[in-house]
């Protein structure tokens, strides 16, 4: 296993996407996954597309929600790390 390079700037283990951008995403365009594909959870965006597509954009309420969760009680990103404030 390789241990992941260290960003500068940054605290170790915290990530380098913000949590009030990707909320910010989710809220907005949750419909197309946005704030996920922001994070890098590719399956999950992928996911909330397809159910807002075919839900005609009412699928847009879990976009809506996690994106108002990210705000409130932070994320991760694809590799697991805490969002940055």
């Amino acid at each position: 296993m390789t241990t992941p390079p260290y960003q500068p700037g940054y605290a170790q283990g915290v990530s380098d996407k913000s949590k009030v951008v990707a909320g910010i995403l989710g809220i907005l365009l949750g419909t197309f996954g946005a704030g996920r594909f922001y994070t890098g959870h590719t399956k999950i965006a992928v996911l909330q597309l397809v159910v807002g597509v075919c839900t005609g954009g009412i699928g847009g309420l879990w976009g809506l929600i996690d994106g108002i969760l990210i705000l409130v009680n932070g994320g991760t990103d694809a590799q697991g790390r805490p969002l940055r404030d």
